[in-house]
């Protein structure tokens, strides 16, 4: 499993660095459907459950992402 580098604009940019940035998207997005729920409220640490949901967010992502290169 190889990461290349990604081209945006003329910058190299680590692969990693793409993944966090649509992680930290996707982690306002399931907040935000969460406190429209009513689910967030029943959190004990809101900080730490968004840092939590981050993680899973971005995990599932990097193990994920040999899979929809065809590896």
């Amino acid at each position: 499993m190889t990461f290349s580098e990604v081209n945006i604009f003329g910058v190299y940019v680590a692969p990693i660095a793409v993944m966090m940035l649509v992680a930290w998207l996707a982690t306002l997005l399931l907040r935000w459907l969460l406190m429209l729920a009513g689910l967030l409220r029943h959190v004990w640490h809101p900080s730490l459950f968004a840092f939590a949901l981050f993680l899973v967010v971005l995990s599932l992502m990097v193990l994920s992402a040999p899979l929809l290169r065809g590896a």
